[in-house]
């Protein structure tokens, strides 16, 4: 195997890990030819180097363990920065999937059937099309049909949803479980509400089952808006629930009884469109949302602002500034609720970020009008 850095070569089962590490550091794409499990081998041994490269910037402690130096922030940042190159460089392992009788195909020994799941995520083959993508781009668009096919259980409304490829699954319960239970004793029957980013639409099916009159539910990512109304629609409460394509306010002006939002909480820029519902740079959708939720009330409405606090935790973000963008909005705050977070992330010690993550609150903040 023989290139330079920005060129395309083929890599196969005679590929050592060593010699693809070393392409791959170059600039080298490379177009994954073997057979499909020894290409999965291939991309872990390669991560495997690569995390043993970022660990050489640690130190050693007294007792002889290895410490990350920084500030809380500036582990997360570096943390961000070190997936962001894994990511880039993993990317550079491409598979091609063409076209076969209509549908997609992987020519690859042992490959399995890629067909559904690529049309899920893809559409329709083009008659004749060839599609490189990244291996790991693949691997993601298999085991997201599995969570499409398996669906995602909700307690809250004692049955499943099911994520569409590219739209953030509500695998962390204890937000949907927080809002349920402040709509139980807090939602009137027929308010009206809005609810900004639904994703699957689990929060809008949570409001229907509590009460809730009419329901507008928005979505900036369109996969998001297809998944919500497909959910919704099978839960039985389609009738009550519309779905629109926004960013963030409905383009017809619309007030509502409740205003719900759970919005990205960590500041940062999103690197796909699952990572929207986690990162925001600045802050921008929690500072628009405080700026503009008052007009968007009736008298005596309420918005429902559910939020980690890691961001404060991690030092990238202060509880003052919260505050502050809570008064500059013209808004009170009439209560809150708080929840401690149950994803596995705050049980590995192991995370350099640990500490921060074990203090996380998930709170409900019931806003209006000053």
């Amino acid at each position: 195997m023989t290139s330079t850095s920005g060129q395309t070569t083929v890599a196969d089962d005679t590929t050592t890990a060593d010699a693809a590490f070393a392409q791959l550091r170059r600039g080298t794409t490379l177009l994954w030819q073997g057979d499909f499990h020894n290409g999965r081998q291939l991309i872990k041994a390669v991560d495997r180097r690569l995390t043993k490269q970022a660990a050489r910037k640690t130190r050693k402690t007294e007792n002889g363990k290895r410490q990350v130096r920084g500030t809380a922030a500036e582990l997360f940042l570096r943390q961000r920065e070190e997936r962001a190159r894994r990511a880039e460089i993993l990317g550079r392992i491409v598979v091609d999937l063409e076209e076969k009788d209509g549908h997609w195909f992987l020519d690859l020994r042992r490959a399995p059937e890629v067909a559904e799941a690529c049309g899920h995520a893809y559409g329709a083959a083009p008659r004749q099309e060839c599609r490189r993508i990244p291996f790991t781009e693949l691997q993601g668009v298999l085991g997201a049909y599995q969570w499409h096919l398996k669906g995602v259980d909700v307690p809250a409304l004692g049955d499943k949803v099911y994520p569409d490829y590219g739209v953030f699954s509500p695998t962390r319960s204890e937000y949907v479980d927080l809002v349920d239970e402040v709509a139980a004793s807090s939602l009137k029957s027929g308010m009206s509400v809005l609810e900004l980013g639904t994703g699957t639409g689990v929060l809008a099916a949570v409001l229907v089952r509590r009460g809730a009159g009419q329901v507008t539910a928005t979505d900036v990512n369109p996969r998001a808006v297809v998944c919500a109304r497909a959910n919704l629609d099978r839960l039985g409460v389609g009738e009550r629930c519309e779905v629109v394509e926004a960013d963030l306010w409905p383009s017809a002006p619309e007030t509502a009884d409740v205003v719900v939002f759970n919005p990205p909480w960590l500041p940062g820029t999103p690197t796909s469109e699952l990572e929207l519902g986690i990162y925001d740079a600045s802050s921008d959708a929690l500072r628009r949302f405080l700026a503009e939720l008052a007009d968007h009330l009736t008298d005596g409405g309420e918005g429902w602002l559910v939020l980690s606090d890691l961001a404060e935790h991690l030092g990238l973000r202060t509880r003052e500034q919260l505050e502050a963008w809570i008064a500059e909005g013209g808004l009170q705050v009439l209560g809150r609720e708080d929840t401690t977070p149950r994803h596995p992330k705050v049980l590995r010690e192991d995370d350099p970020l640990h500490v921060a993550r074990s203090r996380e609150v998930t709170s409900l903040w019931r806003l209006g009008r000053a």
